[in-house]
């Protein structure tokens, strides 16, 4: 193996389900040597939940679990604690997503662990952040993107499909995970100023609230203007503003540039075809030309933002009326030609078999012991000098004895663990 900038980082994963095992499996595709504890005789809930086949590890687990080695450790047990203290010794972070104090519980509270090694990094996803009114409250992704703000500004704002909307990304889950990811790091070169270790924690709602900045920035401006000018909702919806709360946009662009989700041809059977189109204010004399409509450009109607704004909804019905005929991806190959921003909307079954992004590796296909091979979302970030590989996720315990033997434990000792089920 080529040596990886995160080579020598040793890392105990005590997380589970999504948020903490994206975190570790980012550090594992670039060299950290992640080993996941697992409960013995049933692991990670995730290896057994949405199963596709029986008796396999489910491609829940298979894709957050990548280049880990897998311990299964009894923590409650004396020789299991004792291991999990050594391990503590020996290694750099240790990264868990328990519920609130179940650490504590456990007896590896924040003073027990920096007496058995004061340069441990203690890296934790949270719900909320310490001394918030809901510490205590259980989170999950959905439940985070309520509490961090993206439910609220999402989805729709009269009509039947009103109210919150919750997002398909994962702004709960791996974007903590993520953040998370960059803390440790953060922690660890702070760690080779300082010798000292210490606790780094992200709380969902703030990873979500960090990515809502921009829904904040337009709380900010409802606080002084009293309306948001490129929101649909304006001119003609004057009172979605009136109680002076973010209201939720749609499909509108959310920045200064409006944009919407335009039907192409053959919308009325594939749920998919669709193009996103973004009127970019530098951008209106090609998307005249593209769309045949010379005249706009010298029409005091539609010379300038503020003058198309009332009307944006006819310009993109206009637009959408030129490209009823067209494919979504014919649609973006005419207005790529004038530098429109715009995208096809992809599915998810387009994705997975997109040959530019198995070509990058974005996309990878990953043997596997025991389903064969797996397909899976790479490495999302690209690198000069290191093309990250990634390897099978672990079966439960398979890395079990070779880790208690780097650990310094005998074959006896091991074989007498096992037998006492603390492994």
């Amino acid at each position: 193996m080529s040596n990886k900038p995160l080579q020598g980082i040793k890392i105990i994963d005590f997380t589970h389900v999504q948020a903490g095992p994206a975190c570790t499996q980012l550090l594992a595709w670039f060299g950290a040597d992640v080993i996941k504890v697992e409960r013995p005789g049933s692991g990670d809930v995730t290896r057994s939940q949405l199963r596709d086949i029986p008796d396999a590890d489910a491609l829940y687990f298979t894709m957050l679990n990548s280049n880990k080695r897998s311990l299964t450790l009894d923590t409650k047990q004396p020789e299991g604690k004792a291991v999990l203290e050594k391990m503590i010794k020996e290694y750099d972070v240790m990264v868990e997503n328990f519920g609130p104090g179940a650490l504590d519980r456990m007896g590896f509270t924040w003073e027990r662990i920096q007496e058995l090694n004061p340069k441990m990094i203690l890296a934790s996803v949270k719900g909320f952040s310490d001394g918030h009114e809901y510490e205590d409250l259980k989170v999950y992704e959905n439940v985070a993107q309520c509490a961090g703000g993206a439910a609220s500004t999402t989805g729709w704002w009269k009509g039947e499909q009103a109210g919150p909307m919750i997002s398909a990304a994962a702004l709960g889950d791996t974007n903590t995970g993520m953040h998370l990811a960059i803390g440790i790091l953060t922690a660890y070169i702070g760690r080779q100023h300082t010798g000292k270790g210490q606790k780094v924690a992200v709380a969902m709602q703030d990873a979500v609230l960090n990515l809502c900045r921009v829904k904040m920035r337009d709380q900010l401006r409802m606080d002084t203007v009293g309306y948001l000018e490129e929101y649909p909702q304006y001119p003609h919806e004057m009172e979605a503003f009136a109680d002076k709360v973010v209201p939720r946009g749609g499909n509108a662009g959310g920045g200064g540039q409006p944009g919407w989700i335009l039907k192409c041809k053959g919308w009325e059977t594939d749920p998919n075809a669709y193009i996103y189109f973004t009127i970019q204010g530098q951008a209106w004399a090609p998307i005249c030309d593209a769309l045949n409509k010379p005249e706009w450009k010298t029409d005091p109607l539609y010379m300038t933002p503020k003058a198309r704004q009332p009307h944006i909804m006819d310009i993109f019905a206009t637009i959408e009326d030129f490209i009823k005929d067209k494919t979504k991806f014919e649609a973006v190959n005419i207005f790529r030609k004038h530098d429109i921003p715009c995208a096809p909307v992809f599915s998810m079954k387009e994705l997975l078999n997109d040959k530019s992004l198995r070509a990058s590796g974005s996309i990878v296909e990953v043997p596997h012991k025991v389903r064969g091979s797996y397909w899976t979302v790479g490495s999302p970030i690209k690198f000069s000098d290191l093309k990250p590989v990634v390897t099978a996720s672990p079966l439960l315990g398979e890395h079990t004895d070779e880790v208690l033997a780097e650990l310094g434990y005998s074959k006896e000792q091991v074989a007498a663990m096992h037998s006492s089920k603390a492994i």
